[in-house]
């Protein structure tokens, strides 16, 4: 089948079903895998459906990893198997209960999602320039009160449409496929316990990105940091020189980190330290934030002038008040994946098959990628099509999920065939020249 004549696809319908699925991970259950349970209801219901489809080695893991393996097709047998892994859950940061999708023809100005409380739940091309590119299209989107969960179970439905092509016809190429949906990404849990070896591939792609044509392969390097303060409450009839109150000490360290260096003021390779939240009374105040940079040097000063901070205010308190306890969380991929350019080349090639404009990005976030990829899994990460993630603004076009089914037949087919001149994709530890950052 040429790539101009690709069979059609059922991935709206899979969509629109799929994000019905009520995923949500909660992070006061971080310590557990998955973090909620129900994310079992998606993992049983796609495995079953994989069942249908004739994938192989069909497991659901007690920790709700869902994972399958679809055979090569004939004379692809030998070709180095590829993973296309995407994950479950939704984010906890607003509510994906009860999403109820729809589709809103837009024709321009705010694209309204629902109305809440009498009030219209719209995002207009000054917040989001790119809806100017997205006039005439058919966009789903939730009915305002939750997100949409197309983060991430857009890559959820174009892989098992993938399937699905591939089951109906066969003759199409592609190699070994294994298939992985993974609980607990928006948390950071994500990949750490997917069993590699048995997993069973070379190479991986996650199909996890945002606007279609989105093609990745560097990552934040990412730390949480827990700031504690202690204070010393008294009346505050007798407070003078007695009083410490933890909330001002609060407000002495936040204001010690640049304003230049907060979200709202970055963008592209520039780095950040993002207040989550912070509880906080006289006697006692915890902050919460993370940490992002692609550079690993000022990564590690951004960590460093949290800790000076912390120091600073004990210095003039002369008391141990304040401790800063720093997780880390993943690390930029780029450090793996520069190491395997055909795997950003291969992917590249793929999305102008399918008549998709490719745009190389940094990912202002983390993928299941960068644990892979650390784990000895090389995996970039490809667009789903969607925009405005983790907010009830959240949409995707129904063309952009359509067409990255087309994407994802191109990728397999190449990885099934080869390109003549390419490094053989065959053993990850052979001698390999390194991407370019500004690819």
């Amino acid at each position: 089948m040429e790539e101009s004549e690709r069979a059609s696809s059922d991935v709206l319908e899979r969509f629109l079903r799929y994000v019905q699925v009520d995923t949500q991970s909660s992070d006061e259950h971080a310590d557990q895998v998955p973090s909620s349970a129900i994310q079992f209801d998606l993992a049983r219901l796609l495995a079953e459906e994989l069942r249908g489809l004739g994938a192989e080695q069909i497991a659901v893991s007690e920790n709700a990893y869902v994972t399958a393996r679809i055979p090569a097709s004939a004379g692809a047998e030998g070709r180095p198997a590829l993973g296309l892994i995407a994950h479950l859950d939704t984010t906890e940061v607003v509510s994906g209960f009860g999403v109820k999708p729809h589709i809103v023809h837009y024709e321009g100005g705010d694209l309204v999602s629902g109305v809440v409380d009498g009030a219209p739940v719209a995002i207009g091309p000054d917040k989001l320039p790119a809806l100017n590119s997205l006039v005439g299209q058919d966009l789903v989107c939730s009915d305002g009160s939750t997100l949409l969960g197309a983060d991430d179970k857009a890559g959820v439905a174009e892989i098992m449409a993938l399937v699905a092509r591939l089951s109906a016809h066969p003759e199409l190429p592609h190699p070994a496929l294994g298939i992985c949906f993974c609980p607990d990404e928006e948390i950071g849990h994500g990949a750490a316990l997917l069993d590699i070896e048995g997993f069973g591939c070379t190479y991986a792609y996650t199909v996890d990105g945002g606007p279609i044509g989105e093609l990745e392969w560097e990552c934040f390097n990412a730390a949480e940091a827990t700031v504690t303060f202690n204070g010393y409450s008294i009346h505050p009839g007798d407070a003078k020189d007695r009083m410490i109150n933890a909330s001002n000490l609060f407000v002495m360290f936040h204001d010690m980190l640049p304003a230049h260096m907060r979200p709202e003021h970055t963008e592209g390779y520039e780095g950040f330290i993002h207040l989550l939240g912070v509880s906080s009374t006289c006697e006692h105040a915890t902050a919460r934030y993370i940490v992002r940079d692609h550079d690993r040097n000022l990564f590690e000063q951004k960590l460093a002038l949290m800790q000076r901070a912390v120091d600073f205010i004990n210095a003039e308190l002369d008391e141990e008040r304040v401790s800063i306890d720093i997780k880390q969380e993943y690390r930029n991929m780029a450090e793996i994946v520069s190491a395997y350019p055909e795997l950003i080349e291969t992917a590249q090639e793929a999305f102008a098959a399918a008549g998709v404009e490719p745009r190389v990005l940094p990912i202002r976030g983390g993928t299941d990628g960068a644990q892979l990829s650390f784990r000895g899994l090389p995996c970039p990460n490809l667009s789903t099509g969607g925009y405005a993630f983790h907010g009830v603004n959240e949409f995707i076009p129904v063309s952009s999920l359509e067409k990255m089914v087309d994407v994802l037949e191109a990728l397999v087919k190449r990885f099934a065939q080869g390109n003549a001149g390419d490094p053989p994709l065959t053993d990850p530890r052979h001698e390999r020249r390194r991407v370019s950052a500004t690819t």
